[in-house]
């Protein structure tokens, strides 16, 4: 391999391999959620709160319909890192092959449902008419860009599975410098309103996409394929799905409840609706770090089990959720001491029953954000070590949690329209619940074994193997019941 950025995570330091991994994941979605915020910042102080209303309408929208492409590159860099692990190259190569089918053919199917039902869909959703037709605008051009944000997640997600998570952040500082850039030429300069910003957004994604495949192909020796690794494996392709798509599924069910609440939210006027999508933009950017220490967490996961060193799994998470509770310490008391500030920065001062919304929110919120990070933290370890299963159990308490929550809470009249934040964090609280047993439970045990790749290394039947590492857990499941481990 001649690529120096490529990482052995199945030796060395569980700790440093992690924060080295993360950072540079971490740097580069904070480049990423910087574009997002400079487009509300732009749409709020150069068109007007109502534009800034219709882009926000649309975030759950987006989320939902990115959710595949991401899902399903999630899955493959799973199935990558996991023969990475296990020394494989000729089926880490066929993985990188058959990835491409998988995420063109779900990217086309996505972006032509989301352009032609993009009227339909938002108004479904009672986008107020004040700012529909921006909405719509803005939905349809950004569902253009669906393309290449797929092939970047799934190249993305390729690289940090043997270890890389340097170079990704590279075109994502190169697709953000590009978003700002057309992001005030567009609107500014050209008077492009949201259809501006969309156009930004979309042209960045497609620089980011094509620069990562040249990068990979010229830097990257598992990238350079021949004709016997680009013929369709369907074996192959059908685990990209089986594993990729309960997290697609997982990303799709939160984004769904995430639509319902925002339909709440816009039954509370343009104000409480702006605030919302102030807020929301903010705790994306909060977000980032425990995204990123997943991300990092789960090729870590990946790599040692395909290497079977389970012990060194459980260091990682363990270190993993400390990091989760220093992070979420220091965020509380930001947030609610200078969360008015950190609000002013999106409208202009004439807006100040927005900004005193916004500020008093972060307040509800921000005591929450250690649950949000323990989301993170268990549902990467699981999906490393292939137990992605759950992620479809992980989506359904999130959407039964905002829904159920969101309905009864705003409809409390000492609450009102707080219910909509409370909401937020009381879902945030009890999925992080669910995937903290789900993890001590210590299933994914079994799960590694169940999915984990094949040692070709030995010519011994692999089932034998795996028999006795289920007996193995069964025992190891008899002592946690016993209260023993």
């Amino acid at each position: 391999m001649n690529n120096k950025n490529v990482t052995d995570m199945t030796v060395g330091s569980p700790a440093r391999h992690i924060l080295r991994f993360t950072i540079p994941l971490l740097i580069g979605n904070l480049f990423q959620q910087l574009y997002n915020m400079v487009d509300s910042i732009v749409v709020g102080r150069y068109v007007s709160a109502h534009a800034l209303a219709a882009v926000g309408a649309c975030g759950s929208l987006n989320f939902l319909f990115f959710s595949l492409s991401s899902g399903l590159a999630v899955g493959i860099g799973v199935i990558a890192s996991q023969y990475f692990g296990a020394n494989d190259e000729k089926q880490l190569k066929k993985t990188i092959a058959n990835s491409f089918y998988v995420l063109a053919s779900a990217a086309l199917l996505v972006t032509v449902i989301g352009f032609f039902l993009a009227s339909p869909i938002l108004h479904l959703l009672n986008t107020p008419d004040v700012y529909v037709a921006d909405s719509i605008n803005y939905f349809r051009v950004t569902c253009l860009g669906i393309i290449g944000i797929a092939i970047y997640n799934g190249v993305a997600a390729l690289l940090r599975a043997v270890g890389d998570s340097k170079t990704p952040l590279y075109f994502l500082i190169l697709s953000s410098v590009v978003n700002v850039s057309l992001d005030l030429i567009f609107v500014i300069c050209f008077n492009l309103g949201v259809v501006g910003v969309a156009l930004a957004t979309i042209i960045a994604q497609a620089v980011a996409a094509i620069a990562s495949i040249i990068y990979a192909y010229k830097k990257v020796s598992y990238f350079r394929l021949g004709k016997k690794d680009l013929r369709p494996d369907f074996s192959m392709i059908r685990d990209s799905f089986k594993i990729g798509s309960p997290v697609a599924m997982q990303n799709s069910m939160i984004a769904v409840s995430c639509i319902a609440l925002q339909t709440v939210v816009n039954g509370f006027g343009p104000d409480v609706a702006s605030a919302y999508t102030i807020t929301g933009r903010i705790e994306q950017l909060v977000q980032q770090p425990y995204g990123s220490l997943g991300m990092a967490l789960t090729s870590y996961s990946g790599q040692n089990i395909g290497a079977k060193k389970h012990d060194r799994v459980v260091e990682g998470y363990r270190k993993a959720t400390l990091t989760v509770l220093v992070f979420s310490i220091v965020m509380l008391g930001l947030f609610f001491f200078f969360g008015r500030y950190i609000c002013g920065i999106f409208v202009k001062e004439e807006a100040a029953e927005v900004i005193q919304l916004g500020a008093r929110a972060l307040r509800v919120t921000s005591p929450f954000y250690f649950a949000l990070g323990m989301i993170y933290v268990p549902r990467a370890v699981l999906n490393g070590c292939g137990d992605t299963g759950f992620a479809v159990i992980n989506g359904l308490t999130e959407v039964v949690c905002r829904i159920v929550f969101a309905n009864i809470l705003t409809r409390i009249p000492l609450l009102g329209y707080w219910g909509i934040w409370v909401t937020t964090g009381l879902t945030w609280a009890f999925t992080a619940i669910v995937c903290v047993v789900r993890y001590r439970s210590g299933k994914w045990r079994y799960k590694a074994l169940e999915h984990g790749v094949q040692d070709t290394s030995v010519s011994k039947p692999i089932e034998p193997e795996r028999n006795k590492d289920r007996k193995r857990y069964s025992a190891f499941a008899v002592e946690r019941s016993a209260g023993k481990s």
